[in-house]
């Protein structure tokens, strides 16, 4: 999990798609990948101590971009260290709580499931807190370094205009559905791996 949050905080930085997205967004989803794997091996309880062991790795991740300067403020603003953190330990431990309650099903049902509930409330956290004008909550300094996400283009570089914000939470939110998928053949392999059994039925 420390890996994983650790890689996606450096490769955020990287843009693709005329920034619409970056390689941390390809990266990041796997954390619900671990949380799960963890969660059908051992348990809920370890599942929340590997989550609050990304939490904390997140924090000091955030903490050390916000001394790194760039030349329009600190790599990581406060605003965003804040939605960061928020957003990934709320939408981890939804994680583990709708695995937890839906274990006893088919052996896709609680992976799919809970990372798709996890994924969508963790962009919406994040894109939100990070990103909406309507959050005030910060003061004008923190406002100034995430404004440029506020700009009305056009949504997903040819819809509507749309704040850019959203147009990048969309697009953010598309490529966990499409892993949430994928991940369900590494979950399988991985968790029969672990358990030494069969592939789950």
């Amino acid at each position: 999990m420390a890996a994983i949050v650790v890689a996606s905080n450096i490769l955020v930085q990287f843009l693709l798609l005329d920034g619409l997205l970056t390689w941390g967004a390809f990266t990041y989803p796997l954390a619900f990948l671990v949380t799960d794997v963890m969660n059908r091996v051992y348990g809920a309880g370890p599942a929340r101590k590997v989550v609050l062991a990304g939490f904390v790795t997140g924090v000091i991740c955030s903490l050390i971009g916000s001394q790194i300067m760039l030349e329009y403020g600190p790599a990581v603003p406060l605003r965003v260290a804040v939605a960061s953190g928020t957003a990934f330990l709320l939408a981890q431990l939804t994680d583990v709580a709708v695995f937890n309650r839906l274990r006893g099903g088919r052996w896709w049902r609680a992976p799919l499931v809970s990372t798709l509930v996890g994924s969508a409330l963790d962009t919406a956290l994040f894109f939100t807190i990070a990103f909406s004008a309507s959050v005030t909550l910060f003061g004008a300094g923190a406002d100034a370094a995430v404004s440029w996400a506020w700009e009305e283009v056009p949504f997903l570089l040819t819809g509507p205009e749309a704040p850019l914000w959203v147009s990048l939470a969309f697009a953010d939110w598309l490529v966990k559905l499409a892993l949430a998928l994928i991940a369900l053949i590494p979950f399988r392999l991985i968790v029969a791996r672990m358990t030494r059994g069969p592939l789950l039925a």
